[in-house]
């Protein structure tokens, strides 16, 4: 026999028990489009992150004021009542870590904005005029502040979408004045809409205005809490880190074993943690679904054994007039791949049909992964081939007289 005969009479053979056949793939089917899905699922959250983080910069590290221990109270990090960081510090960053390319200082507040008979309370944050490009975030309308702005403590401001829309729905915000504290406020821009963030905060109910006006007339303090610091870089990051926290020791006049009274933190250490989570929660997935793949593989194998005992006599008389042994192990083998393709190729059809279902139902990100697809397929074949490996080699072993005989 041919392969081809051999391909047919296996097909026969299966469409004869369509019910069993059908049972028997389930569990494939099952198995594939649990892994297709979980994957996604996996790639999905790990492309949200990795969107997210690339919003913010892979090249941007963190310097906050930081713990203090004064008189045995010890403060906590980003405290602004430490003031253990200062604009002079942020002046020397950019004026002596040669890693470094922008620095901005960063200054927290919330206030109620009020607009003719609107208001609306959100976060107001105090940074330089380089904030933009040091956060990735440019303006859609308008213009940013300037470095005039943040020296003369100008009262302007750049609102986040989710202001304007409560301040001045269906109209232009700039121009128009908004009072901060009974402050009148000039709004000069509106920046690019961003969304959520992966905690749910929503990332445009913010304004900007410069670092000097919160301080001294919202705030009424110099402190500050954080600077974001962009290196010229993403490899220079661990550079500057390293830079950045030998001349704030240098300048607070830590001693060698003073912990430090500031942190800095690297956008690429948390990329890296992120992703590095994001892989293990993808591989547990898979392997989670992957369980289901074994089972359907073993049922693959207790379906060919029973085919085989209910089929001795016929395997009996083909071989009695003429048919090999590995004929008949290639036709019990091909039936057993056949059953394991087909519930692979169904398998994926539903997977990547839930992968597609997930975002408007749950609204979780899926990226349906080829990898995943093409594995799944080479799996399928490699389950069909291990599994009616030994039903196959049980039927080719059987005696003729002995076959002839079975009841």
């Amino acid at each position: 026999m041919n392969l081809l005969m051999i391909i047919r009479v296996a097909f026969r053979a299966l469409q004869r028990n369509k019910m069993r056949a059908a049972l028997t793939m389930l569990g494939i089917i099952i198995g594939v489009s649990a892994v297709v899905a979980m994957v996604s699922i996996g790639q999905g959250a790990q492309a949200a992150v990795a969107a997210q983080i690339d919003s913010i910069g892979t090249n941007l590290l963190f310097v906050s004021a930081g713990a203090q221990n004064v008189g045995g109270v010890r403060s906590g990090t980003g405290d602004t009542g430490t003031n253990t960081l200062t604009v002079e510090d942020l002046e020397a960053i950019k004026r002596e870590v040669p890693s470094v390319s922008m620095v901005t200082p960063t200054v927290n507040s919330r206030g109620q904005l009020v607009a003719g008979n609107m208001n609306w309370n959100t976060s107001i944050q105090g940074v330089s005029e380089q904030y933009p490009e040091v956060r990735k975030w440019m303006v859609q309308s308008g213009e940013f502040f300037t470095e005039s702005d943040v020296r003369t403590a100008g009262r302007v401001l750049v609102i986040g979408q989710t202001i304007a829309d409560n301040l001045f729905a269906g109209g232009d915000p700039i121009g128009q004045t908004v009072r901060v504290q009974n402050l009148p406020f000039r709004v000069i821009g509106v920046m690019v809409r961003k969304g959520q963030d992966q905690q749910g905060r929503d990332q445009d109910d913010i304004a900007f205005t410069p670092y000097t006006t919160v301080q001294k007339k919202i705030l009424g303090s110099p402190r500050l809490q954080i600077a974001y610091v962009s290196a010229v870089s993403p490899d220079a990051t661990y550079t500057a880190q390293q830079q950045i926290t030998e001349l704030l020791r240098q300048r607070h006049k830590l001693n060698a074993n003073d912990p430090d009274d500031f942190t800095v933190r690297n956008m690429s250490d948390i990329a890296q943690a992120a992703n590095e989570t994001n892989n293990t929660m993808t591989l547990l997935l898979a392997c989670i679904a992957g369980v289901s793949l074994l089972v359907g593989g073993i049922g693959i194998m207790n379906i060919m054994l029973v085919s085989v005992t209910e089929r001795t006599r016929e395997i009996g008389i083909r071989m009695a007039i003429g048919a090999r042994s590995s004929a008949v192990k290639s036709q019990f083998l091909i039936e057993s791949i056949v059953l394991s393709l087909m519930g692979g190729t169904v398998g994926i059809l539903l997977g990547v049909g839930v992968s597609l279902a997930i975002p408007r139902m749950l609204g979780w990100p899926t990226l349906i992964s080829t990898m995943a697809i093409v594995g799944s397929v080479v799996f399928s074949i490699a389950v069909g081939v291990f599994f009616g490996y030994y039903p196959a080699r049980k039927a080719a072993a059987l005696d003729p007289i002995d076959a002839l005989r079975y009841e």
